[in-house]
């Protein structure tokens, strides 16, 4: 376990959180079984693609809603009830919901955001599990340009971050010109109704 040292955060890092062979079954299988949807955003008038796949999966009627995008509610699966129990588990805090990103290549990206809109509560705990290639993570102090800490988020990693954190950092999966392989990043979160 890392403890990342940033002021005003509280981010835990566990690189070798689930074995190898364990999320190899576990990204195959949620690619081939997730809904996948690419929302369109509208910036200055024009829409976009956004830059990954997205499936929003939870309790019966939690919604979610972040930058404009409404997510509908999917029912759990047998696989992600599993993977949420054992991450609820570990984290000793309940999820009612998880937003799972889908970046297929190098050109699908996160841009610089907080958690923190309001149904996720004043110190929200996002736990984020990381499967498949291996994608850098950006953290910065919110009204700032400069990168102050970077975390490789490997195959089978849960990173988790709570309190103030999302008052204070952003944080963003950058784009790259490398070729590479598919990663999801299952982000676990508890919406207040």
């Amino acid at each position: 376990m890392i403890q990342v040292d940033l002021p005003d955060a509280d981010i835990l890092f566990y690189e070798h959180w689930v074995a190898s062979g364990e999320a190899n079954d576990w990204l195959i299988e949620l690619i081939r079984q997730t809904p996948w949807e690419q929302p369109q955003v509208r910036v200055y008038g024009k829409s976009y693609s956004t830059p990954r796949l997205v499936a929003w999966y939870s309790d019966p009627g939690i919604d979610y809603e972040y930058s404009s995008l409404a997510h509908p509610s999917l029912p759990w699966t047998a696989l992600l009830d599993e993977i949420r129990g054992r991450v609820s588990q570990f984290c000793e805090h309940p999820f009612n919901g998880v937003l799972i990103n889908y970046y297929r290549n190098g050109q699908d990206a996160m841009g610089w955001h907080s958690d923190n809109e309001a149904v996720l509560g004043k110190n929200p705990t996002i736990a984020s599990l990381s499967l498949g290639v291996a994608r850098r993570f950006d953290l910065r102090r919110r009204g700032a340009q400069r990168i102050e800490h970077s975390i490789e988020l490997t195959h089978g990693s849960l990173l988790i971050m709570r309190g103030a954190t999302q008052h204070y950092w952003q944080h963003q999966v950058a784009r790259t010109m490398r070729s590479i392989s598919p990663r999801l990043n299952l982000t676990f979160r508890w919406i207040r109704t």
